[in-house]
């Protein structure tokens, strides 16, 4: 049989420090928020470092290397980690879906944090090309993908016209709320029927002839 010595500093077994998944969720958190508060501090993703990252989350390097290669596989993930799981289908046909999903950008708006995280670190990206060809490859393309898809299922529902091109519909959906959302600093997304007032708008103007 073993038993935990308690370590000098605290009293508590030194085993409990050392169990390894609790402290790794614990470590990759706490770097996920030093790189948001180094953003939301102003301070630039080009002018991030892993050094700074590691000081700022309290860790060593080696921790940061141990679960990204490089510090643009780090921002990509901090970044992704910012936009909420895609909604899951509703069973209830392509439009009820096509609203969950532009309600999903609408409550992402809401959060005024992430949003102006988000606005700032898109609008550094283009000066990344790495950065912002990892982000795009990774993120924003499932994303549109699955907006896509929705609108492909909507086509074959007779919901929406088939005469038209898909990415088109798809622009004509999301786009409005992907410009209130964050580019439209001042826009009203507080009305929780925003998102079937304009899916509704788009559907009664795409409808089949």
């Amino acid at each position: 049989m073993t038993t935990d010595t308690p370590s000098a500093d605290t009293g508590r077994p030194c085993a409990a420090v050392r169990r390894g998944r609790p402290r790794s969720e614990a470590a990759e958190q706490a770097i996920f928020t030093a790189v948001e508060d180094l953003l939301a501090g102003g301070t630039a993703l080009s002018e991030l470092t892993v050094e700074g990252i590691a000081t700022a989350a309290g860790v060593g390097k080696a921790t940061i290397y141990r679960r990204w290669p490089n510090k643009e596989a780090l921002l990509v993930d901090v970044v992704g980690r910012l936009e909420e799981p895609l909604p899951e289908p509703t069973g209830n046909g392509a439009r009820a879906d096509l609203i969950a999903m532009i309600d999903y950008m609408r409550r992402r708006g809401l959060a005024k944090r992430t949003r102006w995280l988000l606005k700032a670190a898109l609008g550094q990206m283009h000066s990344l090309p790495e950065l912002h060809s990892a982000y795009r490859e990774r993120v924003i393309k499932p994303r549109r993908d699955a907006g896509l898809d929705l609108v492909r299922r909507a086509i074959d529902e007779g919901v929406l016209r088939s005469d038209l091109d898909v990415d088109l519909l798809g622009d004509l959906l999301m786009g409005p709320i992907l410009y209130r959302s964050i580019l439209w600093d001042d826009s009203d997304l507080e009305d929780p029927d925003l998102a079937r007032k304009m899916v509704d708008s788009v559907l009664e103007g795409l409808a089949p002839r």
